[in-house]
């Protein structure tokens, strides 16, 4: 009876040193997924080491495990992002490790994708693929059946046979979803647009997420319940009450040489039937080249003419035609009405780079895929349905604001009761509320050097 009670004791123990272990195995992965995002986003010598130090063969001592998780909380912490209850003890190295990590909706997710990326980037060979020419459903091409396993590798290729140089139907949805959640245009077309982005390495696009997880993550750390957030290489709009999307929208932004800023601000007032008060660098640059070639494009477009102390100038077509060839002393104010380059709404907030919100004559420009087309100032697709929104919660005067509905020549200012943050955001990775891996142009050329400037140790 005593030996079988020794044998009870000691497959217990084992038992216990078993869990203890797969604990402490764990511990050492999650953390080693965690130090991975960081060390992709910082490039900080010191989560470098800790990287290394996680990889090697066998987990860490709990008491290293423990330093390591606080050197990350830390990290995390820096950047305004938040962590759970971090233990005052090495007590338990996998408590010590989740409580480390940020408490972020989508951390986790994350964390996951970047680890397949990395595991990706070190099992498969990804060369760059070169077209001498478009490659288009029906087509045949050499390169056709990487570009399956391409697909394949990053979940927008269903599970089958990769060999095929036809380019047949499977492939062509594959590309259709590939290409969507690369905000390009969704025509299958694997042109150079395209084929840029399936040479993008698993590392590379690891990297992405990392960065743009943390840029986010600090960034909606206090942002508030309510909030309009514009999300510039997306050429998005979330309208955010309640901590809940009250509409989405797509937007124009500022093109490459007139770029829409990164900028924080409230929006005050909302202007309906606005005037536009032509700026100098677009009236020279955009307006005046037209009015040397036709003079009558002042009168023709709804725009007046005023000096610089107030008075209207006026002047016949050829007039007009002559004064653009040299220094125009004068400055354009186009009138309210259909046709008004800003449309119908007009959505203010003070910034020093005098850029606004509004509505466009141009709708069609919204079903373009790259959408980078204004002088800075942001384009709304649902402008209406953004108006009536701030009319029903903000907008003070409500009687006049439906007086004026039918009204379309005559300008109104509406004040608010209260205004609403907004934010210009400059995010080209996340994860969408499906878990599938968002990526965009650099329309600015902004992460030439991905790593971000963080309050990292060194």
């Amino acid at each position: 009876m005593a030996l079988r009670r020794i044998f009870i004791l000691l497959l217990l123990c084992w038992s216990c040193l078993g869990v203890a272990d797969e604990r402490l195995a764990a511990a050492n992965q999650a953390l080693l997924d965690q130090v991975e995002v960081i060390h992709l986003a910082s490039a900080s010598s010191e989560f470098e080491r800790y990287r290394e130090q996680l990889s090697a063969e066998g987990a860490l001592s709990p008491a290293r495990l423990y330093t390591i998780a606080q050197a990350a909380a830390q990290f995390w912490q820096r950047q305004g992002i938040a962590t759970g209850e971090f233990p005052s003890a090495p007590d338990d190295p996998y408590t010590s490790v989740i409580a480390s990590e940020p408490q972020v909706a989508d951390y986790l997710m994350l964390s996951n994708r970047v680890r397949y990326l990395l595991w990706l980037a070190r099992h498969e060979s990804w060369l760059p693929l070169e077209s001498q020419g478009w490659l288009k459903p029906g087509d045949s091409h050499r390169i056709i059946p990487e570009i399956r396993v391409r697909l394949h590798a990053l979940g927008d290729y269903p599970q089958g046979d990769t060999s095929g140089l036809y380019f047949d139907e499977t492939l062509k949805a594959a590309m259709i979803k590939f290409q969507t959640r690369h905000g390009l245009k969704p025509d299958a077309i694997i042109g150079p647009a395209t084929l840029s982005w399936l040479n993008r390495t698993p590392r590379e696009r690891a990297q992405l997420l990392a960065v743009n997880f943390i840029r986010r993550a600090e960034y909606l750390a206090d942002i508030g319940e309510r909030y309009l957030l514009i999300n510039i290489p997306a050429y998005e709009m979330w309208l955010v009450d309640d901590n809940q999307v009250a509409l989405k929208s797509k937007v124009i932004v500022g093109k490459p040489y007139r770029q829409t800023p990164i900028i924080s601000g409230e929006i005050k007032n909302l202007v309906l039937n606005p005037s536009w008060r032509v700026p100098r660098r677009l009236l020279t640059h955009d307006l005046l080249p037209k009015v040397r070639e036709d003079g009558s494009y002042i009168s023709s477009r709804n725009f007046e003419v005023f000096d610089y102390q107030g008075e209207r100038v006026i002047k016949s077509d050829d007039e007009w035609r002559d004064i653009a060839k040299g220094k125009f002393p004068y400055r354009l104010v186009q009138k309210p009405g259909v046709g008004n380059t800003l449309g119908r709404y007009k959505f203010f907030f003070p910034n020093e780079y005098s850029v606004y919100l509004h509505d466009t004559s141009d709708k069609a420009l919204f079903q373009r895929s790259d959408r980078a087309l204004s002088s800075g100032c942001i384009r709304i697709e649902k402008v209406e349905q953004l108006a009536n929104w701030m009319a029903s919660h903000l907008v003070r005067d409500k009687q006049t604001w439906v007086r004026m509905q039918i009204e379309r020549d005559k300008t109104q200012w509406f004040a608010f009761d209260a205004g609403l943050p907004i934010h210009l955001v400059y995010w080209t990775s996340w994860l969408d509320g499906d878990n599938v891996a968002q990526f965009r142009d650099d329309i600015y050329k902004k992460n030439q050097n991905i790593s971000l400037s963080l309050h990292a140790a060194k």
